[in-house]
């Protein structure tokens, strides 16, 4: 007998008859007879007779039941702890991203995660990206949210993302007049870069071209959003990715789109060779869900 014949026969045994058994698992009188033959013929014995319309199980049948009556409490169980499983109470969550993606992007995915998992266990890591590779690849974090991150064979991109440049700077900048920030447009500026010796360094010197010569590009500092805090100070102006600055910005700074083909590439990424968890699957969705709000905003913003 399977599974499922064990289940309609003990139905039956419970609940005295085909017609209560139907009502008790949803399906027909005639589907809980077909079971229950099946039943029969799998287990080789007599299960019931017939007398006077009723259905009267054997001396065989009682003590079959009495077996699969213990059995089913580990079935329910088993069914119990699938159910937990798919909406877990509470789940662990370990996360490592990189700082632009923090503010924004990240606070707000575990904002709405935590309404689906009032209790969930995380934690979230600010890193830079080799740092990101590292954890995800010593599986001391579930999931790295990275821009711009290193490629390695032993990750996975669950999702991938691509986000433009914006210049930042003071409300009483002369810059601020202008809707759209071109690189000629920062020549004798002093502009608040990256160094070369980092991808994003590489992404600012490919999109500011031949004028990144003429601008004063004596400070550097590795994270966006910091360049918007020296930024706000007057240090300069600041060339970020846009996820920085999603949401809104420090008081006293002002946000212009920065004409440049280059684009940064925002990226979930995983150990591939560890599965992704109920809870990391909630975050991805949520996660896209953000992204997509904030790029509507921007859209919005621009028009």
């Amino acid at each position: 007998m399977n599974l499922r014949q064990m289940e309609v026969f003990r139905a039956v045994m419970f609940s005295g008859g085909v017609n209560s058994a139907a009502e008790l698992l949803h399906v027909s009188p005639p589907a809980i007879s077909k079971v229950l033959a099946q039943a029969a013929k799998a287990s080789g014995l007599v299960l019931f007779e017939r007398v006077k319309g009723r259905l009267i199980p054997t001396p065989e049948a009682q003590q079959l039941y009495a077996e699969i009556d213990l059995l089913w409490a580990g079935v329910e169980k088993v069914r119990d702890t699938s159910r937990e499983l798919a909406q877990p109470a509470q789940a662990t969550l370990r996360l490592v991203c990189s700082a632009s993606l923090a503010p924004y992007l990240v606070s707000r995915t575990i904002a709405r995660l935590y309404e689906q998992f009032p209790r969930l266990q995380c934690r979230v890591q600010v890193v830079a990206p080799d740092i990101i590779n590292q954890t995800l690849l010593d599986r001391s974090t579930h999931l790295g949210i990275a821009l711009a991150p290193h490629d390695n064979p032993n990750l996975a991109t669950v999702k991938s993302y691509q986000c433009g440049l914006a210049c930042v700077m003071r409300s009483d900048h002369r810059l601020a007049a202008k809707k759209l920030i071109k690189p000629a447009d920062l020549i004798g500026e002093r502009v608040i870069s990256a160094p070369e010796t980092v991808p994003f360094g590489q992404t600012l010197r490919r999109a500011f071209g031949a004028a990144g010569d003429k601008m004063h590009r004596d400070f550097e500092c590795t994270s966006s959003t910091t360049a918007c805090w020296f930024a706000q100070a007057g240090v300069g102006v600041a060339v970020v990715d846009q996820v920085a600055i999603a949401g809104g910005l420090l008081a006293g700074l002002e946000v212009r789109p920065f004409q440049s083909s280059e684009k940064l590439p925002v990226r979930i990424i995983r150990n591939r060779y560890r599965p992704m968890s109920v809870a990391e699957r909630a975050f991805v969705e949520v996660f896209d869900a953000v992204w997509q709000s904030m790029a509507n905003i921007s859209t919005a913003r621009t028009s």
